[in-house]
């Protein structure tokens, strides 16, 4: 039986995500956190059972660049832990994993490697620059987002990630309310990006020169940096806060960010993405005329049709327009 309803999956088609509830294994959840808090330092100010050392930003003497183990203002991400047997079965789980094949195809999927090298393990990208997530073999790791303690609202500002994947996922492994900093998306940005890359899955980047430093890591075209502005103005974000369990499935073309947390609990999360096995053959195609091309023939052959009521249950209030 399938998981997503035909229902699932127009929404999924036309807006780019799909919020699902209750996935993740609750026990598991808590024995990731267990193994997030374990990795902090004896003397840290951050407490696990004082709620009240629950925020940002991390002060100077507890601050890490470790690409593996990453401690900087507001955010806390663990990522040594990718490849260990409790983090893979959290995420590539079989209920998961017959979701993504619902989506992707049947007996598509690469398989995360227990044991295997975790993102990050050769440091950034670039000297300066981020960690590349396709270079590892488990999951990401575990990401936390401390509170803010000033309510200063700042601008939302999406972007894209530039690594070859399929399907990303963003699951929540304790409860985070609205404004916490979940995860957000703005709504059918996919389908207005994915033609401005010269790429469908890939990037070009221009490498790193000690000698030539202006110029470094991923090229964005022209159209892209126009169209990305635009969704900017003309699109609400949709924050996807929930409960300990749900995840957030995304197309690799939407826009998004993590989300300034503004709650008084820090946001936890895993993050994972989910890749086809011929992704590297299909990952230097230049965008197709359908954009499904790769995907199953389920979704080629739904119609973007949902109901009002399932919009909400997605968090989306509006048509997304600003």
């Amino acid at each position: 039986m399938n998981e997503l309803s035909i229902e699932h999956i127009a929404f999924f088609k036309e807006n780019g995500y799909l919020i699902l509830r209750g996935i993740l294994d609750e026990g598991m959840c808590e024995k990731a956190c267990d193994r997030m808090w374990s990795s902090l330092p004896a003397d840290s100010t951050l407490k696990r059972n004082e709620p009240t050392s629950h925020k940002g930003p991390f002060p100077k003497s507890e601050v890490s660049d470790e690409s593996l183990h990453i401690r900087q203002g507001y955010i806390w991400q663990l990522r040594e832990c990718g490849t260990e047997q409790l983090l893979i079965d959290l995420v590539y789980n079989d209920r998961l994993c017959a979701i993504a094949e619902q989506l992707l195809g049947k007996g598509t999927l690469t398989p995360p490697i227990v044991g295997g090298e975790p993102m990050g393990n050769q440091g950034p990208a670039w000297p300066g620059g981020p960690t590349d997530p396709a270079i590892g073999s488990g999951i990401r790791g575990i990401y936390f987002t401390l509170p803010r303690e000033t309510q200063e609202r700042m601008p939302d500002y999406g972007h894209t990630d530039g690594h070859p994947f399929n399907l990303g996922l963003v699951g929540l492994i304790g409860d985070v309310p609205p404004d916490g900093g979940a995860f957000k998306v703005w709504p059918r940005s996919h389908k207005r990006l994915y033609p401005t890359f010269q790429m469908q899955y890939d990037q070009p980047r221009i490498p790193y020169y000690e000698h030539l430093p202006s110029h470094k890591g991923i090229i964005h075209s022209p159209e892209y940096t126009r169209e990305l502005e635009k969704i900017m103005a003309d699109t609400l974000p949709v924050d996807c806060w929930g409960k300990t369990g749900d995840v957030v499935l995304w197309h690799h073309r939407l826009a998004h960010m993590a989300g300034h947390n503004f709650s008084r609990s820090i946001r936890q999360a895993v993050l994972y993405d989910f890749t086809r096995k011929d992704l590297d053959k299909i990952r230097l195609d230049p965008p197709q005329e359908n954009m499904w091309r790769d995907w199953s023939l389920e979704v080629q052959q739904t119609v973007c049709d949902y109901s009002q009521a399932f919009a909400l249950s997605q968090n989306l209030k509006s048509d997304g327009q600003a």
